[in-house]
């Protein structure tokens, strides 16, 4: 059996990099990301596409959710090289088995 994300709001200090977060306000709401870094008010997030790793998006973290407990198949592709590829790979991976779970 496989056990899905939930998403939940963290203090600033309690968010780590390379959780899963998803966007909770603005222009790209609902959409989901990798934190590559963070500082007190602020991540900076990469989806491999159109913010990738040179270029990673500035969010509050006010307006974010982590996601925990990521499928094991995730997180193995996580495992590998961090590289753009890997992350959207990653991202495209949760959102398949997310959305199989929906349908259910």
């Amino acid at each position: 059996m496989i056990q899905f994300c939930k998403a939940y709001r963290k203090e600033p200090e309690d968010i780590s990099e390379m959780e899963f977060a998803k966007s909770k306000s603005g222009h790209d709401k609902n959409q989901i990301y990798l934190i590559k870094e963070k500082d007190e008010k602020f991540v900076y997030l990469v989806n491999g596409t159109s913010h990738t790793l040179d270029m990673p998006k500035k969010k509050n973290v006010k307006h974010i959710q982590i996601i925990k407990h990521l499928p094991i198949e995730v997180t193995e592709i996580l495992k590998e090289t961090l590289s753009d590829l890997t992350i959207k790979r990653a991202i495209k991976q949760y959102c398949r088995m997310n959305a199989g779970r929906q349908e259910s």
